[in-house]
């Protein structure tokens, strides 16, 4: 899916999960040995904050927001240093394997886990857990880990969550109401039957991207995942194969680009062009799409995410970390909350298209107003809005499915709705091949 600057960094980073897996493996000593950092009550010390690639568009925004915080506390002094998207990842790993991390870290969904997950960031909620009615409670719920109970590892910065976007013309020419979208995935699927059936090869309802919709399509299922014990894959189901079958069969019909099978075209210069129904579900993408193809953007209707049996959205976040071993916890704790209170997300959110994870921040009635219910991007953002203050939000995928497991899963799925296997058979073999994967990365 296309995603707002920022965010598209994020999502992006997701693409290198090759290195990182790579370089998770070879995690060790560092901050992962490290003792918890303990309060001290003086906030106060030299911190480091690394932030991924906001220089030189946001530069003014964090460096007031920085200088703010010193004249608060001036026996603090924040040193900022900006990183750019691309080997965000191995950065961090190095750093952490030095013992250098930084005090105060940028995380995105990918590099949380990373971190988080191999005990290299201080536990927030143990340090401050009044902090938590601050937040969005869905947002403060992402960055809990699997197994750590009530610990939260990182203070939720901005986020993005999904919604609906779609051709209104074409939704209307197929014979759909544009006032009654899909709400589940196996609606959605009915609805795009339908666009194929009547649009004669003009245009399609979707893009195939069987990695971008795994295993989010799944989950929104109530497709298991994972066992129980979370220590193995367990998401060969009917409910599995049934959306694979659909797969094929909408695939066959012509209800995604062919091309869009295999790789990843530009879903931007597909929409634009009127050659696709439903765009991404994202509201930065609809900004895009105002810039660049306004004739469509007359066009465009938004709605919310399509969420299926357990009501969730999936939403992409940023969080804070703090390192584990933090030489001035006080000072690096008192400082995220300052750059994640409700304020300063505001003000940061009136210069990109993201929004607050902070509670106080997203009910500024900037997030609210819808404007004459006509212009898609006011829409997008208070129907966004809503949903982060109302839906169950989901934006991790497990720890558990690495890019490689990903792209095993997606290898024998792509086989399936290409007709050069079974479904049955895909589920199956994209299983077993996921549990080798999770089995040789335990015993490394």
């Amino acid at each position: 899916m296309t995603r707002s600057n920022p965010t598209r960094i994020a999502v992006a980073l997701l693409a290198t999960g090759a290195l990182l897996t790579t370089a998770a493996c070879g995690l060790g000593g560092g901050a992962a040995d490290a003792k918890e950092a303990q309060r001290t009550g003086r906030v106060a010390g030299e911190i480091t904050f690394r932030t991924l690639q906001l220089k030189p568009t946001f530069t003014a925004y964090v460096q007031g927001v920085i200088d703010a915080f010193e004249k608060q506390y001036p026996d603090v002094k924040v040193t900022w240093e900006d990183v750019p998207g691309d080997g965000y990842n191995e950065k961090l790993v190095a750093d952490a394997q030095a013992g250098a991390l930084p005090d105060v870290v940028n995380l995105s969904t990918d590099s949380f886990q990373l971190l988080g997950d191999r005990g290299m960031l201080a536990d927030v909620a143990a340090l401050d857990g009044a902090s938590a009615k601050e937040y969005v409670p869905g947002a403060w719920e992402q960055f809990k880990l699997p197994g750590k109970g009530d610990s939260v590892y990182a203070y939720p910065w901005y986020v993005t969550p999904e919604i609906l976007t779609y051709n209104r013309e074409l939704f209307e020419e197929a014979g759909l109401d544009p006032a009654a979208p899909p709400t589940s995935v196996e609606q959605f699927f009915d609805y795009a039957e339908r666009i194929a059936a009547s649009s004669g090869g003009r245009y399609a309802a979707f893009m195939a991207d069987p990695k971008g919709r795994l295993p989010g399509d799944w989950q929104k299922m109530g497709v298991p995942i994972l066992s129980a014990e979370r220590d193995r894959f367990a998401f060969d189901t009917d409910q599995a194969v049934r959306w694979v079958e659909r797969m094929k069969d909408l695939y066959t019909k012509g209800a995604m680009p062919k091309e869009s099978l295999l790789k990843s075209d530009d879903i931007n210069q597909l929409y634009g062009g009127g050659k696709l129904v439903f765009g991404p579900g994202s509201p930065g993408f609809v900004k895009d799409i105002k810039q660049n193809a306004p004739q469509i953007y007359a066009k465009t209707q938004v709605a919310g995410a399509v969420t299926g049996m357990l009501g969730h959205i999936g939403i992409y976040a940023q969080s804070l970390g703090i390192r584990k071993d933090t030489r001035h916890v006080d000072a690096a704790s008192e400082f995220a909350k300052w750059v994640t209170n409700g304020p300063n997300q505001v003000e940061f959110s009136r210069k990109a298209t993201i929004y607050p994870s902070n509670a106080r921040g997203l009910a500024d009635p900037f997030f609210s107003d819808k404007g004459d219910g006509k212009d898609a991007e006011t829409l997008a953002r208070a129907v966004g809005a809503d949903q982060l203050r109302t839906a169950a939000l989901d934006a991790n995928t497990p720890v558990q499915w690495t890019n490689q497991v990903g792209d095993a899963v997606v290898r024998e799925v792509q086989k399936a709705i290409k007709g050069e296997q079974d479904p049955r058979t895909a589920v199956q073999k994209a299983q077993e091949a996921a549990n080798k994967l999770l089995a040789a990365a335990a015993a490394k």
